[in-house]
């Protein structure tokens, strides 16, 4: 039996003057600004489409099932938080229909300022939408390009699964673990 136990990883602020970003239109949604989570320097950026289920009905943090996935899969990989810093492409949780095209261009000037910032040494784009916003190609998936280290906007780039795809089909399970095995493996090599 294995001793992981998926925990809520600390937030990086949104900084100030972006909490009251309304460029792409999801602040209407209600939604709070969510700039990353984990490690801020961390040298492996994982991209997600959106943040999650942040806080129950009652305002209690708690680790969403998208969340638990994704940290027991890096944990298999020997990865942990340390490792790694999460953020998303939309940095506001859509709750209802939304001008998707405008909203993901509009947001992705926000996640071109992180990776100025950041500089990773690593990024896994994780889904699809996270991968074609990232590679700018709408026709580009995960199936396709899974399994091989890419150079994205002079970023070694690693794509797989979203975790909630491996939650909901436990047959991506494995494939959702090599993904993360891929990262691990090629970073690794490169440290």
């Amino acid at each position: 039996m294995s001793d992981f136990c998926p925990v809520v990883w600390p937030e990086e602020p949104t900084p100030e003057h972006l909490q009251t970003c309304n460029e792409c239109g999801l602040d209407k949604h209600g939604s709070r600004m969510v700039w990353g989570e984990g490690n801020p320097n961390a040298p492996i950026m994982v991209i997600l489409d959106n943040p999650g289920a942040r806080e129950d009905r009652e305002g209690n943090p708690f680790v969403c099932g998208t969340r638990q996935t994704l940290q027991k899969a890096a944990n298999r990989a020997e990865l942990c938080m340390k490792d790694i810093y999460v953020t998303f492409i939309l940095k506001r949780k859509p709750v209802r229909a939304y001008n998707k095209e405008k909203a993901r261009q509009t947001c992705m000037i926000h996640l071109q300022h992180q990776l100025q910032v950041k500089q990773p040494a690593f990024i896994f784009c994780l889904g699809n939408t996270a991968v074609q916003s990232f590679f700018q190609d709408p026709d580009s998936d995960v199936k396709t390009l899974r399994g091989s280290t890419h150079y994205v906007k002079g970023y070694r780039t690693a794509v797989g699964y979203h975790p909630l795809a491996a939650r909901r089909r436990p047959n991506l399970w494995p494939l959702f673990v090599e993904d993360w095995m891929h990262v691990a493996n090629h970073y690794n090599s490169y440290e």
